[in-house]
C-alpha cells in the first residue's frame, strides 16, 4: 500500500547534508506526489479537521463564534488560528515552500465558520431544527472542499502525481 514511500526515503537517504538541512523533522522532501502520498496527505487533513474542529474546540468557541462584534471574533480567531497551526504542520511536512498557506486557512476557516455562526444564531436554529443540521454539514463541507483545494494546490507545487 506504502510502496511509493520506498523511493521516496531512499532519495532521503541519499540527498546531500545540505538538502538534509532543508528537509522536515518528520517526512522526507517529496519531489512528486505517488498515490501513497496523496492518501496520507488526504487523511493527514481528516485527522486535522477532526482534531481541530472537535477535539480542540472549546465550549467558549464553538457557542460564540456567531456573537456580535469582539465577544463573537475573539472565540472565532482563537479557533481559527487553531485551525492555522494545523495547517502550517501539515504544510511544513508536505510542502515547506508554501508554508503561507496557513495564514489563508485562518481567513478562510473564519469566513466559514462566521457566516455559519452568525446564520445559525440570527435564525435561532438549534440542534432539534434540520436547517441546523444543514449548516453544520455545509460548513464541514466547505472545510472539506477547503483542503481539497490546499492538496491540488500542494499537487501542483510538487509537479504532479506519479501514477
Amino acid at each position: 500500500m506504502f510502496a511509493g514511500l520506498e523511493g521516496e526515503w531512499n532519495n532521503f537517504l541519499t540527498c546531500s547534508s545540505y538538502d538534509r538541512l532543508s528537509l522536515s523533522l518528520f517526512y522526507p522532501r517529496i519531489r512528486i506526489m505517488t498515490l501513497s502520498t496523496l492518501l496520507i496527505l488526504y487523511i493527514c487533513f481528516r485527522i486535522k479537521q477532526v482534531m481541530c474542529d472537535f477535539v480542540l474546540q472549546t465550549g467558549w468557541m464553538a457557542l460564540n463564534k456567531g456573537n456580535p462584534g469582539w465577544d463573537g471574533y475573539k472565540p472565532l480567531f482563537v479557533h481559527a488560528g487553531i485551525h492555522a497551526i494545523g495547517t502550517l504542520i501539515l504544510f511544513l511536512i508536505f510542502c515547506p515552500a508554501l508554508w503561507w498557506f496557513c495564514l489563508v486557512d485562518f481567513v478562510i476557516h473564519s469566513l466559514i465558520d462566521r457566516l455559519k455562526a452568525v446564520m445559525t444564531r440570527q435564525q435561532n436554529w438549534t440542534p432539534s431544527n434540520w436547517k441546523f443540521w444543514w449548516s453544520f454539514g455545509l460548513d464541514q463541507e466547505a472545510h472539506n472542499l477547503t483542503h481539497l483545494g490546499y492538496i491540488l494546490v500542494i499537487m501542483a507545487h510538487l509537479g504532479g502525481i506519479a501514477l
